[in-house]
């Protein structure tokens, strides 16, 4: 790609790496919660969402215990402190996530039943809202970006030719950002559907 038009201009620079840090955080965001959403096998980030109320605060469980996945059924948490299992156990129910959690006094055994074909369902619905939200996400940074570049043109900080290169700009960089979603959604959604 040519030097970016934004990055050569003075008035622009800052705004430039601010649109860009917002958009990856976004994506970024995105990515967490597609490794979140449960597909017919068992992975340690379908429990990333579940926070464990331990001595009076909210704790992400990876915090408070090790999660592994030995299994493709089955998902393993064992806390650093024991007497934390039942608040664990407590927190997984809680979580809404469809999971049964067993505690057997030192380890708790999630298993991961296989999706039904509704289940799958709706989870492709989930991921298409969050898709969606993202999307928004981005757009809002767009529509920021192109206000402060109609700001600086008033400012007379930058030329005419100068915005409307620096608007084509944030619109490639929206698009590319939409379209690395897109791409994740695709094949999160192929994954969910898959039965195995």
């Amino acid at each position: 790609m040519a030097q970016s038009t934004m990055a050569a201009l003075p008035g622009l620079r800052e705004m430039n790496i601010q649109l860009k840090t917002r958009m990856d955080k976004a994506v970024e965001d995105f990515r967490k919660a597609m490794a979140a959403t449960r597909t017919g096998r068992a992975s340690v980030h379908m429990l990333d969402s579940v926070n464990v109320d331990y001595y009076g605060s909210q704790m992400p469980l990876n915090q408070i215990a090790q999660v592994h996945a030995p299994e493709a059924q089955l998902i393993t948490v064992q806390p650093f402190d024991p007497s934390s299992l039942g608040a664990i156990e407590k927190a997984i129910r809680a979580a809404d996530l469809g999971l049964n959690p067993m505690n057997d006094g030192k380890i708790i055994r999630v298993p991961v039943p296989p999706l039904t074909e509704e289940r799958r369902k709706d989870m492709v619905k989930h991921l298409h809202k969050v898709l969606e939200e993202h999307r928004t996400a981005i757009r809002n940074i767009r529509r920021d970006g192109n206000d402060g570049i109609k700001k600086a043109l008033k400012d007379k900080k930058i030329t005419e030719d100068e915005e409307k290169r620096a608007l084509d700009e944030i619109q490639r960089l929206t698009d590319d950002e939409i379209k690395k979603m897109e791409d994740m959604s695709k094949a999160k959604e192929k994954e969910v559907l898959e039965i195995k």
